[in-house]
């Protein structure tokens, strides 16, 4: 029986060492694998806001904004083409998701971006607001995404925003449908006598 253990154990091999070099070469290639993904974004990114760079710079606050009558902390999640939720609208920094700060007055809307270009929506350029679920890579429940469509450099655009208490929402809804009513009209009326 002793014989047999000893045959058995000089049959048995150590495991076989790890080839280190072949793991190296992988580790390696996968990285400049994610290097190049992540570098083909950034130039799509760049593409995307080359082929928007038609669109104006953004307007800035006026000195006399006007007293708010809503204010609201929260997150921006992006622009893009009306209508068109996939459509992320990247030039002039409307792409970078960032904190917001937004003031509604009777003005306009005045939003507040740390960390990124902040703008200024005037009110005669404010087109509607709406809840809504989703804007280009960001999904959220049914009605938890304040939408405001708004005109800039002749092209209808949508932003989303979340509020830090997803419950105003409504409320920025309503008021921007009462002010953007009156301030179209009086848009309307400065074309009319400008055609003249």
């Amino acid at each position: 029986m002793t014989s047999a253990l000893i045959n058995l154990a000089a049959e048995q091999k150590s495991a076989d060492v790890t080839d280190w070099a072949a793991r190296i070469g992988w580790v390696v290639g996968l990285l400049l694998f994610v290097a190049l993904v992540y570098w083909l974004m950034r130039e799509g990114w760049k593409w995307r806001a080359t082929l928007q760079g038609d669109l104006p710079e953004l307007p800035t606050a006026p000195a006399e904004p006007g007293t708010p009558s809503l204010t609201m902390t929260g997150r921006y999640h992006g622009s893009t083409t009306a209508g068109q939720w996939l459509d992320r609208v990247v030039a002039h920094g409307l792409g970078t998701r960032s904190r917001v700060e937004l003031t509604l007055t009777d003005q306009g809307l005045d939003v507040i971006r740390p960390g990124a270009q902040d703008f200024f929506i005037p009110a005669d350029r404010l087109r509607g607001a709406r809840l809504d679920k989703g804007i280009a890579g960001k999904v959220l429940a049914e009605g938890g995404l304040l939408v405001i469509t708004w005109e800039h450099g002749g092209k209808q655009l949508d932003s989303g925003f979340r509020s830090d208490r997803a419950a105003e929402h409504t409320a920025w809804v309503e008021a921007i449908a009462s002010i953007q009513a009156p301030a179209q009209a009086q848009h309307n009326e400065n074309q009319t006598e400008g055609a003249r």
